[in-house]
């Protein structure tokens, strides 16, 4: 037996000076010092030795698994230190290299135009307010003085999930949500800004998506005189102080009277230009007196109380404010425009 383990002792010695990689040395630390080893089966024959053999035996078989052991363990301190090099050598930084600048973000123009409308009215005593994008017909129409078969709802083409339900086309909604939680309580001096929808093709002035802000004041003895001073407070906040405004009659189901709102020309103070097509005033939004009928389906009693409402489109006082003549730069995020909003 002590035959037996020497050749084995030589035989693995051999293999093992032939390995050539981590995967052929773990294969041979199985293959002699695994439990179905040549060397754990001449240990298991011991049992047949005489007392005096035993001893001798086991020494032999002692000193032949840590033989194989150390040049398992040499090798093994080998690879590793290998691997740890080549990683070293694959992950090696050099600091003395310069940084990549990073990109510069900043804030999109519509955010920053939003913020801006928003710290205006919230200075007039304005809160906003919130509402759903998907909302009920009730909400979005008739709630606003448009029944179902209003011929003005033509003037909003709009995206319908259902009969009753669809993608809100204006703000207004929020207005009526807010009227009725408050149920009868004033005054309501709020803002709703949010993104609304409405079926239209995508064009230099048009998009099927947009943000709109919309206003609604309501209190006793509100007048047109309030409307127009909050409008001209808001606009030379906006554009400047030298701007000015002007209101032209127009028609909205859900104000009475309804006016639309011009403001004179940044581009020409006003004389005239390509801008404001030699008119010297760009139009900018609705507005009007709450409807009677609207009040009334809010909780109001139009007899006691008054109310005025505004809405602007939030793309439109930007293109206005940075001179952008294609809505659609604002959707296509194009870093070339963007960029020029970094310090603006």
């Amino acid at each position: 037996m002590k035959e037996r383990l020497e050749a084995l002792k030589q035989e693995a010695l051999q293999e093992l000076s032939f390995v050539a990689s981590q995967q052929e040395l773990n294969d041979l630390r199985v293959k002699y010092l695994g439990k179905k080893g040549p060397l754990t089966e001449v240990l298991r024959g011991m049992g047949a030795l005489s007392a005096e053999e035993r001893p001798v035996i086991g020494q032999v078989a002692n000193d032949v698994r840590a033989a194989i052991e150390a040049v398992i363990e040499e090798k093994q301190a080998a690879y590793t230190k290998e691997e740890t090099e080549n990683r070293l050598r694959s992950e090696m930084i050099d600091v003395t290299l310069p940084g990549r600048p990073s990109q510069q973000g900043a804030i999109h123009p519509l955010s920053k135009v939003i913020q801006e409308i928003e710290d205006i009215f919230i200075g007039m005593g304005y809160t906003v307010a919130e509402g759903p994008e998907v909302e009920q017909d009730y909400y979005n129409f008739e709630a606003l003085n448009l029944p179902k078969d209003h011929p003005a709802r033509d003037m909003q083409d709009s995206f319908y999930i259902t009969e009753e339900i669809l993608m809100r086309t204006q703000t207004s909604p929020v207005q009526v949500r807010t009227m009725e939680k408050r149920k009868g309580e004033v005054p309501i001096k709020i803002i709703c800004p949010g993104k609304v929808y409405r079926r239209d093709d995508d064009d230099a002035t048009h998009s099927h998506m947009f943000q709109q802000i919309e206003g609604l004041v309501i209190d006793r003895n509100v007048r047109m005189s309030d409307l127009k001073g909050t409008l001209l407070q808001f606009v030379q906040e906006m554009y400047g102080p030298a701007t000015k405004i002007r209101m032209r009659p127009s028609f909205f189901p859900f104000t009475e009277p309804s006016v639309e709102v011009d403001v004179s020309c940044a581009m020409c103070g006003g004389e005239g230009c390509r801008t404001c097509k030699q008119t010297g005033w760009l139009e900018i939004l609705g507005a009007g007196m709450v409807h009677p009928r609207v009040l009334e389906m809010g909780g109001y009693d139009p007899k006691e109380y008054t109310g005025f409402a505004f809405g602007m489109g939030v793309e439109r006082i930007a293109m206005l404010k940075y001179g952008i003549e294609d809505i659609r730069h604002f959707y296509t995020n194009d870093l070339r425009f963007l960029k020029q909003f970094l310090h603006v």
